[in-house]
Formats: structure tokens, C-alpha cells, sequence
């Protein structure tokens, strides 16, 4: 192999997918809540009433562009925080990866 396939193939193998820092991002800040599998079947999720994004109807229903203004700011209902913001914590490009990454919960994908 010459030198310059081998950098190529060693710079594709060093860094992580896409795919894999996206999923990374959704274990580090919404898998407490939400679930591996978006079922939102954890404590903290039945706790404060999370929806089930595998739910067709669920996804439907939350436009992308709610969904980035959302997870930045965060959810308060009665005085009290349901989602905490996270526009301190993550990029535009970094929510939209994640709402992308929800979407494949959808049952029947």
C-alpha cells in the first residue's frame, strides 16, 4: 500500500463515525430520561412524564424545529423543571444530530 492509503485508512479508523459521537451525546445527556431506546422507560422519565419517541404519533406530532428550541431551553410546567436547558451544554448541530438520532426510535424503521 502506498503511505498515502495507509494515512487515509488509519485517519478513518482513529476517529469516531459520526453515528457513534452522536450516540455518545444521547447516552451523556438523554439516556437518563429518555432511555437507550427512546422509550422514556426509566425512572426519571416516568418521573417527569416523557414521551415514548418509538410512538409514530409522538414524533409526528414534534416538529424539529420545537424539538431544537426545546432541548435548548428546557421544559418548566408549574413552576417546576421537567428538562433542564441544555443550550450551555450543546451546538445547534449537536441538538439536530440528536433529534435525527430519535427519529430512528420510530416503531417500523
Amino acid at each position: 500500500m502506498k503511505m498515502k492509503q495507509i494515512l487515509k485508512l488509519v485517519s478513518l479508523l482513529a476517529w469516531p463515525s459520526p453515528a457513534a459521537e452522536v450516540k455518545e451525546l444521547w447516552e451523556k445527556h438523554c439516556v437518563s430520561c429518555h432511555a437507550k431506546d427512546g422509550s422514556g422507560n426509566t425512572k426519571m422519565g416516568r418521573k417527569s412524564g416523557v414521551k415514548d419517541y418509538r410512538d409514530a404519533k409522538v414524533q409526528a406530532e414534534l416538529k424539529d424545529d420545537k424539538g431544537l428550541q426545546i432541548v435548548k431551553a428546557g421544559i418548566t410546567e408549574k413552576g417546576q423543571e421537567r428538562m433542564k436547558p441544555y443550550a450551555d451544554k450543546l451546538t445547534d448541530d449537536e441538538i439536530k444530530s440528536l433529534i435525527t438520532y430519535m427519529r430512528t426510535f420510530k416503531a417500523g424503521q
